[in-house]
């Protein structure tokens, strides 16, 4: 179905963007991103020791509500704000589902605005990346 304003209802969700990253893709994102904190692909490191296993980058998992509001969104518009805590840590090789709800839409000032609670779920249904999102419809 395509996004329009009439066919938006408050507290619909919107399609989820499934990822399950690997050690191979952690350290491609550390190159974009110049984040090469040991913790992210060294299993040797003391702190992945003690976690028991290396952690996804958390702009990682931001950069991935990016593209699950940017995906929903299409070529309808863009995205005003976007932002997110990180609240739990995901490892790599395990799913994480980014999921979004439609919190509420409203008009100003000539603009079609709409407000999204987005976030990461890991394998066990635990929010670890709770965000929120502000977008501006074209249609």
């Amino acid at each position: 179905m395509s996004l329009t304003w009439d066919s938006l209802e408050e507290g619909s969700e919107i399609p989820e963007l499934n990822k399950n990253p690997g050690v191979t893709q952690l350290v491609k994102y550390a190159a974009g991103g110049g984040d090469f904190n040991p913790l992210h692909h060294d299993y040797g490191f003391p702190q992945a020791k003690e976690i028991g296993s290396i952690i996804i980058h958390g702009r990682f998992k931001y950069a991935a509500l990016g593209e699950l509001v940017s995906n929903w969104l299409g070529h309808k518009g863009f995205v005003r704000k976007i932002g997110c805590q990180y609240r739990g840590m995901d490892m790599p090789d395990q799913p994480i589902v980014c999921r979004g709800k439609v919190l509420r839409k409203w008009e100003e000032s000539d603009e079609k605005l709409v407000e999204l609670e987005i976030w990461t779920e890991n394998s066990e249904g635990k929010k670890t990346t709770p965000g929120s999102a502000i977008v501006v419809l074209n249609t």
